[in-house]
């Protein structure tokens, strides 16, 4: 067994323990289920669980084992995916991105989603997954190379109302045309609504795509609104890049992922560099929107502005970043 099988056993038998510990008052309680990537879309990382404690953990023996499959012998391979659990239901993902479906009192593999395009970025890296509906209408929703699937949480089928035929070209609906070039999205996106908003993964170097953000109708696939890492003519940002910057420079993108205050319909996203990363004479200026947190209203794409009252709430770092910006 290599080093990121093993990885993964002890992943999923703490998963399975974690079930398996819930008190039936526990059960009752919203926090039993681990039903969003990070604990839910305030990414806090936190659950009330708290029978397998300090002074019992050494006491825990292994309940049950899974193999996924597609370890490759050299031990390349990874698994990074936060499993969800519903319902005492585990939902994750194996090292080629095959989505599946485990019974979390015995580890059976209810069932396992094939991408028919495979993962092409050679990474094999998907962090998490996002939930949408209920019932039998519950829909797991991920990323596998340049394609967000939705997938019917009970019976592993494609949901084919969803885009084309179930999934969705990242590379589309951008602005201008990518098909050629990298893009994938390595963390999960969020859901507001019936709104499935998302971030992507792009080239640091050439083959420069932009990092806007995109909102999806979670429902049918429909790009609902796109915000402009990269602005375009007329937009808060265009002067501090190169003229027509929007056309040919990239990055500027959320790939680690972002979190969401529901109440306030504020979806928070970190953007990383520009690209090139390390060379910057074809892009000179301060370069809005890259390295920098975005508040956007969840519904529109729109983004909050900065006012004398928040600089007076949050203090200096935010008159900090106002500076930067």
């Amino acid at each position: 067994m290599n080093k990121a099988t093993t990885h993964f056993f002890l992943y999923f038998l703490f998963s399975f323990l974690f079930i398996t510990s819930c008190s039936d008052k526990e059960k009752a309680s919203p926090h039993a289920d681990w039903s969003g990537y990070q604990g839910g879309n305030d990414r806090n990382q936190y659950s009330h669980l708290d029978q397998i404690n300090t002074s019992n953990v050494t006491a825990l023996k292994e309940a049950w084992r899974y193999d996924s499959g597609d370890a490759d012998s050299t031990g390349k391979t990874q698994i990074q995916c936060n499993p969800l659990i519903i319902d005492g239901i585990i939902y994750g993902t194996n090292p080629a991105l095959k989505l599946f479906a485990l019974d979390g009192a015995t580890g059976k593999e209810l069932w396992k989603f094939h991408p028919p395009i495979s993962d092409d970025s050679g990474q094999g890296a998907n962090r998490g997954l996002t939930v949408y509906g209920e019932g039998d209408q519950m829909c797991i929703i991920y990323t596998s190379g340049a394609f967000i699937y939705a997938v019917n949480a009970k019976t592993g089928k494609l949901v084919e109302t969803f885009g084309d035929g179930g999934k969705v070209d990242l590379h589309k609906g951008l602005d201008r045309n990518v098909d050629s070039l990298f893009i994938v999205s390595n963390s999960p996106g969020v859901i507001y609504k019936d709104l499935f908003i998302v971030g992507s993964r792009v080239s640091e170097s050439i083959g420069h795509v932009p990092g806007h953000i995109r909102a999806y109708d979670a429902r049918t696939g429909e790009q609902k609104w796109i915000f402009h890492t990269i602005p375009h003519p007329g937009e808060e940002g265009y002067d501090t890049w190169p003229k027509d910057a929007y056309l040919k420079s990239g990055g500027a993108n959320a790939w680690s992922g972002m979190s969401l205050d529901e109440k306030r319909a504020m979806v928070f996203v970190p953007t990383g560099s520009a690209s090139f990363e390390f060379y910057g004479g074809d892009r000179e200026g301060k370069n809005l929107f890259s390295n920098c947190v975005i508040a956007l209203d969840a519904n529109t794409g729109k983004k909050y502005g900065i006012t004398k009252r928040s600089i007076m709430m949050f203090g200096t770092a935010t008159i900090r970043l106002h500076q930067i910006w």
